[in-house]
């Protein structure tokens, strides 16, 4: 009896993880687009996130530290200037746009366009030689890169700007996980645990988007009556609230993620997103009025078969890998570090930066 009560409560517990991770990156998506209808400046919000991630990362590392009683990895700048820059430049532009578009486009056509992330992740997993070539990724690029034109065929809420923004942000994805899985590979940063690695990014993923945001927001924030020109207390109280209401959700979202892989596996992280992505896509048909044709809904099956596919193929030569790795530990030989990288959807951000295992928004 004691072996079934124990898988009972581990699988209880994986699941209740799950959830807690589908509550904030589904709650993000959707908190998003919520600000997006009466917030125009996507831009800002992104800053305003990136500043509470940092606060709150720094306040858990020195709790993290006050516990074990062991100081916390602090990069030289030489460190931080060569090799953490690339990824919070990718990063905060991933993210920043990946906001921008939900000025312009619905959330379940951000979902499926975010799933292509997973094609330029391959792609510069590959010439970064992370990954191995193999026949069956032509097939899951087909998948997904067919599935994608599917969903988009004809929409009725199709919009172009917000599309090639969203893609766009897909592609930096490709660069900006790429660049995560090398830079936590790099043992002697001591980068691996999520939570450093999103404190170091932080700053640099704000000077990264703040040219951006000046040339976009900053004239218009200025005269806008949601901030700067606001003539009551109140509302300017309200938007500061909806503002770290957004920052908590976003790294809610990077700590969710962080403890659902380090409690089950960095697979059961890939499997919630292709379910979380079903759900987002429900939930916004019921809730946000977004329409799909069926030719939409084959489309979003043929992507998600392509996702699964990849997951699939990761598992199985990770095992293989697992296998040798020990064979040659068992022969004296050390181990590489290795952490895979995951399917990633995200609107999210926040994903962001999560820094994630694998392919965010996911």
């Amino acid at each position: 009896m004691a072996l079934p009560l124990q898988l009972l409560l581990r699988a209880a517990r994986t699941v209740g993880l799950v959830l807690f991770y589908y509550a904030f990156s589904i709650g993000i998506t959707f908190y998003n687009k919520w600000l997006m209808k009466g917030f125009h400046f996507p831009l800002f919000m992104t800053l305003v996130h990136l500043v509470m991630i940092f606060c709150l990362s720094a306040l858990t590392r020195s709790a993290m530290q006050g516990w074990t009683g062991k100081p916390r990895v602090l990069l030289s700048w030489t460190q931080y200037l060569t090799k953490v820059a690339p990824t919070a430049v990718a990063t905060a532009l991933d993210i920043g746009l990946s906001n921008w578009s939900f000025l312009f486009i619905t959330i379940s056509l951000y979902t499926m366009t975010k799933s292509s992330a997973v094609l330029f992740i391959l792609f510069f997993s590959l010439v970064f030689r992370l990954e191995e070539p193999n026949p069956f990724l032509i097939v899951v690029v087909l998948l997904i890169a067919s599935g994608l034109f599917m969903f988009t065929y004809e929409s009725t809420q199709f919009n172009m700007e917000g599309f090639v923004l969203v893609l766009l942000a897909s592609f930096i994805g490709g660069i900006r996980w790429t660049l995560t899985q090398i830079l936590m590979q790099k043992a002697e940063l001591g980068l691996q645990n999520p939570v450093d690695t999103m404190y170091h990014l932080q700053p640099l993923m704000l000077i990264g988007l703040f040219p951006l945001f000046l040339y976009n927001e900053g004239l218009s924030l200025c005269v806008s009556d949601k901030l700067f020109r606001v003539s009551e207390l109140p509302p300017l109280l309200y938007s500061l609230l909806t503002l770290s209401v957004g920052g908590c959700l976003a790294f809610g979202l990077g700590f969710s993620e962080f403890l659902l892989v380090s409690k089950t596996s960095s697979l059961t992280l890939s499997i919630a997103g292709i379910f979380k992505e079903v759900c987002t896509l429900l939930l916004a048909a019921a809730l946000m009025g977004d329409r799909m044709s069926l030719v939409n809904w084959l489309g979003f099956a043929v992507c998600l078969s392509g996702i699964s596919l990849h997951v699939g193929l990761k598992t199985y030569y990770s095992k293989g890998k697992v296998s040798q790795s020990r064979l040659q530990t068992s022969k004296g030989g050390a181990p590489e570090l290795e952490l895979p990288l995951l399917h990633h959807s995200e609107g999210e951000e926040e994903g962001d930066e999560r820094s994630r295992f694998q392919d965010p928004e996911k």
